[in-house]
């Protein structure tokens, strides 16, 4: 039977026999799509009389919102960090081969870099749908070069900056445009800081907390002024200390303002956070957690020297080092591998480790109206796993844009 044309003369699909992410839970419901949004069953059924036009028989899996990376630095062979006249080629590239590991869309992210680098990538990159072609991009993660020092990692200490002087105005002359920059990361310590916040999220840009030396007065100075996420926690900052828990402290802090969540980056690569501190970050504060990827340009290659930005990584197994220290580089690890690695080391639902790849960065970029979620009109962007946890097909706008062969 055709479905009702009075309304749209879109095709729905219907996705049955299936456990679908919604409200926090998993429940044995179909998902209903049209024009690549999630339509209401009751509405299409009583108002519109509509059926399906066609059927998908999910054999008992897994529907979740599509994931959402928020810091990945690269992948299969491409840095976004280097100076290129065709950036959208790699870009193209990544967000194809992401597809496979569940990702939706992801911020591309730039390390802290030479002015001539932002000057010449940044007006390269745009916000742009998903499909086919590969994952969305929701905006650009500037991840320095307005950090400490002293906890660098593995960005390089020649390109590092500071607005202490300038302020805002630095800021801007450095990158050379804020268009299509969704999240940047600094160091709240850093003078004038405060000023620089403010101005960043009242252009719309979520200000991340990293590679910091910040007490925890600071830190929560920084949340008051806008600052709403801390990037790869227990990474890069000051160690929690009893007397002064610094940046981590911002976890359980007192002094965040009513109706505010601080959310923060986890690594769950097996390599950067013990399986403890994932368990410390998840028991308290789980709403909060946000699993990135932090992927470099190895991730989908082998061993070897590879790049970051400035700095040249040499991969050995699956950790990522810059070359000739014992810094860790970013991971390789894909968004799937950490979704899992984070369920088992931490012992949570299936429902939290599904959330924390795609509600909750959903949640950092104020989108959760139309991405991380299956409710009713958001976007159709989710995939399909087994009870394994393993990706057996991807979902854009409600068009499978990869299917696992093992799929029939």
């Amino acid at each position: 039977m055709p479905s009702n044309k009075s309304v749209s003369d879109a095709p729905i699909t219907q996705f049955r026999n299936c456990r679908i992410l919604r409200d926090h839970k998993l429940q044995w419901e179909d998902l209903w799509v049209r024009q690549g949004k999630i339509l209401d069953p009751e509405k299409l059924f009583f108002d519109e009389k509509g059926v399906a036009d066609a059927q998908v028989d999910c054999r008992g899996r897994i529907i979740a919102p599509g994931f959402i990376d928020t810091q990945i630095n690269g992948g299969f062979g491409v840095d976004f960090s280097q100076e290129t006249d065709d950036v959208r080629a790699g870009l193209s590239l990544v967000a194809g081969n992401i597809l496979s590991h569940g990702v939706t869309s992801f911020c591309p992210t730039l390390v802290t870099s030479p002015a001539s680098v932002y000057h010449k990538v940044l007006p390269q990159i745009s916000v742009t749908d998903g499909g086919p072609h590969g994952a969305g991009v929701l905006g650009v993660h500037l991840e320095g070069p307005y950090i400490s020092a002293e906890k660098k990692g593995a960005h390089p200490e020649h390109c590092l900056r500071s607005f202490s002087e300038k302020g805002f105005s630095e800021l801007l002359d450095t990158y050379g445009t804020l268009e299509g920059v969704s999240i940047v990361t600094l160091a709240p310590e850093m003078g004038r800081s405060q000023e620089v916040i403010t101005e960043l999220v009242r252009r719309g840009i979520c200000v991340s907390l990293g590679h910091s030396v910040a007490n925890l007065s600071q830190a929560e100075d920084a949340v008051s002024c806008g600052a709403s996420f801390i990037t790869h926690l227990f990474n890069a900052m000051l160690p929690f200390h009893h007397r002064d828990p610094g940046i981590v402290g911002l976890l359980t802090s007192d002094r965040i303002p009513a109706g505010r969540t601080v959310y923060y980056g986890m690594i769950a690569d097996g390599i950067h956070t013990n399986p403890a501190a994932l368990r410390i970050g998840h028991r308290a504060h789980p709403n909060g957690l946000v699993l990135v990827t932090d992927a470099i340009t190895a991730m989908g290659l082998g061993p070897g020297r590879h790049t970051l930005g400035q700095q040249e990584i040499l991969i050995d197994g699956y950790n990522a080092y810059v070359a000739g220290t014992c810094t860790l580089a970013g991971s390789i690890a894909t968004m799937e591998t950490c979704v899992k690695h984070f369920h088992e080391a931490t012992g949570c639902t299936v429902e939290e480790a599904l959330e924390a790849a795609s509600l909750h960065p959903a949640k950092v970029l104020g989108l959760q109206h139309r991405k991380g979620t299956l409710d009713f009109g958001s976007d159709a962007d989710f995939v399909l796993l087994d009870d394994n946890l393993d990706v057996k097909a991807t979902y854009i706008a409600g068009q499978g844009v990869w299917i696992s062969l093992a799929v029939s």
